[in-house]
């Protein structure tokens, strides 16, 4: 790539309509020119970490960000990023320090960050409604309002997503799906994202009334889309994740507009009426901290699909690297999940349990050796932590078998990972936080009629981590139980979605009545 001597705009320009197009590699080649011409840039290597991040590729992410940040702290949300980064490849650098700024900034009303990574760092609640705030208003314009579609004889609900394949929220909602009550609701899906060809993108095409492939569209084109149906509620299952579109509800979608699933904590956003939470993630004593008017389930926010498969393939231990004996802790929380202080209690759990291993998700090619240097640092062996590939759901939970006890993570705890564990009969042990990403395993123990495995301080989460792995009989009884949810609310999927539609019927005759979104309870 040659660019023009002198012409740094034309390179940024390029670069910048490089990756709108998504074709990050084609940005990197132009940054890397950018970077030779003007090492001490800091644009150049902020734009470097975004390509990369957009690629997965968290180590030079990491590495671009923190030449950024070297040069110009001040760059909007670079040090959010920057932690996040370092944070999905366990490079705790600074850890402790760099949080305690972001935090001070974010107070300050500063853009530091965009709202997900907070959710991974020691953040309060009120700490992440003001971020998502000034992240909303520095980034979204709203749409003028539009005419409210008259009521049809059914409840008009859209669903919003780039994860209708072979991904956690499609394997969490899928039987939902296909029970909503296609009597009373017409149920429409919108998909942004791949068509990975997969059985369950199958699925969920099968379980919509109308499925709409938009991911060639723009935001304004879907919400406009969205609005000719019409739609009375559009719900986002994105928030602001990776792959999300916002601008859609920017844009205004439906009338009433809901974030569900997918995005554990607030938006900030004036356009997202709704968030769909339940009694154990979100009390009523802390609505204030959350843009959204809250929308109770009463046993649990999270659906769970019956239909989840176990492979019938039997592996051994050997098969996973595991040891033949010994006592199995396992966390299979994606990376960036695992702050250092939660690994250092894990530490001390297998200083006490000798012989034991910690069995962990190797989901990013530079976090085992950092983890595994961690470790050493401990006093741990480094050869008692082992990492298993990713793979497909069912063998997974299969996989989970060989495991005595799922250690979670704070503070952005188990989801999706934790339903699983429960479906495959592995007791979890958790430490409630306090935000709506750092209780969804307290919620699902919870719903699962387990409280005994919630914790409330990193002392009793380690206190109980080590009675069950040196008392073999509490152990059974407790897997005894753990197999016994399986008949609990939290895998009772046609109750999940009477309650569910029950809130969708109440947000859209406030809606009739022209009442303003309010608490529902």
């Amino acid at each position: 790539m040659n660019l023009a001597p002198g012409q740094p705009t034309i390179g940024f320009n390029l670069a910048k309509t490089l990756f709108e197009l998504n074709r990050p590699d084609d940005a990197l080649s132009v940054y890397a020119e950018l970077a030779n011409r003007l090492p001490n840039q800091p644009r150049v290597q902020a734009e470097r970490g975004h390509a990369f991040a957009m690629l997965g590729r968290w180590a030079e992410a990491a590495d671009a960000y923190g030449k950024a940040y070297a040069l110009a702290p001040g760059l909007p949300h670079l040090l959010g990023q920057l932690l996040m980064s370092r944070q999905r490849i366990c490079d705790w650098t600074d850890f402790e320090a760099l949080s305690a700024e972001l935090a001070r900034r974010i107070e300050a009303g500063e853009a530091v960050s965009t709202p997900l990574p907070t959710a991974a760092l020691p953040t309060t609640r009120r700490q992440q409604l003001i971020c998502a705030r000034t992240y909303s208003a520095q980034t979204f314009a709203l749409a003028p309002p539009t005419v409210a579609p008259a009521p049809g004889p059914r409840v008009r609900v859209g669903y919003f997503s780039a994860d209708f394949h072979s991904h956690a929220t499609a394997f969490l909602m899928a039987e939902m799906l296909e029970l909503h009550d296609r009597d009373a609701f017409e149920v429409s899906l919108f998909s942004f994202g791949p068509d990975d060809k997969s059985p369950m993108r199958r699925r969920i095409e099968a379980a919509s009334e109308h499925f709409h492939e938009v991911s060639g569209l723009g935001a304004h084109a879907i919400a406009e889309l969205a609005r000719s149906q019409p739609l009375d509620i559009a719900v986002d299952l994105k928030g602001f994740t990776a792959g999300s579109r916002p601008q859609i509800f920017a844009g205004r979608a439906a009338p009433v507009q809901v974030s569900f699933l997918g995005y554990p904590m607030t938006s900030g956003a004036p356009f997202l009426d709704y968030l769909i939470a339940d009694p154990v993630l979100i009390t009523p004593e802390e609505t204030a901290d959350y843009s959204e008017k809250i929308a109770w389930l009463p046993d649990g926010y999270q659906p769970n699909d019956r239909k989840r498969q176990i492979s019938d393939l039997v592996t051994t231990r050997a098969d996973h690297g595991l040891p033949a004996t010994g006592f199995v802790f396992a966390s299979f929380n994606g990376s960036f999940k695992i702050a250092p202080g939660v690994f250092g209690l894990w530490m001390e759990i297998l200083r006490e349990v000798p012989d034991s291993a910690l069995w962990l998700l190797h989901d990013e090619p530079a976090a085992p050796a950092n983890l595994r240097a961690a470790a050493r640092a401990a006093g741990v062996d480094p050869a008692r932590l082992v990492f298993a590939p990713p793979v497909v759901l069912a063998r997974h939970l299969e996989r989970l078998r060989h495991a005595d006890l799922f250690l979670d993570s704070l503070p952005y705890c188990a989801h999706t990972t934790a339903s699983d564990a429960l479906w495959a009969g592995l007791p979890l042990v958790t430490r409630k936080g306090d935000t709506f990403a750092g209780r969804v395993a307290a919620s699902l123990l919870t719903a699962a009629g387990l409280p005994e495995l919630i914790t409330d301080t990193p002392a009793r989460y380690k206190a109980l981590a080590l009675d069950l792995a040196r008392d073999p009989q509490r152990l059974a009884a407790v897997r005894a139980r753990v197999a016994a949810a399986r008949g609990s609310a939290l895998f009772d999927t046609p109750r999940y979605v009477r309650h569910l539609e029950g809130l969708y019927r109440r947000m859209h005759e406030r809606r009739l009545a022209g009442l303003s979104p309010d608490h529902l309870a």
